[in-house]
This record gives C-alpha cells, structure tokens and sequence, in this order.
C-alpha cells in the first residue's frame, strides 16, 4: 500500500473511482493487525486501489470524514465515500465488503 500525504489525500479522492483508503496511526496495534489484513486483501481485489495515510498529521481529514477511531477504512467510488469501516473482523469479511462495489 502506498502511503499518502494530506495533499495527496484531498488530490485523489475527489475523484476517487474504487478506492481503498485506510486511516491508522503507528502506535496503534490494531491498526498494524488491520494493515496486515489489508496487504492481503489488495492482492485479492485487483479492481481497487488501496492506500494509507496517517491520521495524527490529517485532524481535518478525520473532521471531513467523521472518522471517529483508527483503524478506519473508507470505500470511495466514483469520488463519493460510499462505506466507513472500523471493525475490520477477518480478511472474508474485507473481501466481501469490497466485493460488493
């Protein structure tokens, strides 16, 4: 997964066309757990793109998004978040969700 900037960011998702993006911080656990999952889950969903940026350097991102708590995964289609995940659960369940796009 590649690693955005803020500016990056706000550049690709406002014409974000199946778009994996997840939000995490480092010293959060669970979002090392969730990122594993999703390193998986990229090599399965070949139709999206999947990146990543660091939350604590985008706070109006995280207001923009309501993002509440990391880990966070928003599903962008044509330029629209269309799904806000926190409860990543199990690579089946990553992969049926974005299967569903």
């Amino acid at each position: 997964m590649k690693v955005w900037t803020k500016e990056e960011v706000i550049q690709y998702t406002e014409n974000a066309d199946n778009l994996a993006l997840y939000f995490y911080t480092p010293l959060c656990g669970t979002c090392q757990v969730a990122g594993k999952m999703l390193d998986i889950v990229e090599k399965i969903v070949p139709e999206f793109e999947f990146s990543k940026a660091d939350l604590n350097y985008m706070p109006e991102i995280a207001a923009q998004y309501s993002i509440e708590s990391v880990p966070c995964l928003l599903i962008f289609q044509n330029g629209e978040c269309k799904e806000k995940i926190y409860a990543f659960q199990s690579v089946t369940n990553l992969y049926d969700v974005l299967k569903q796009f």
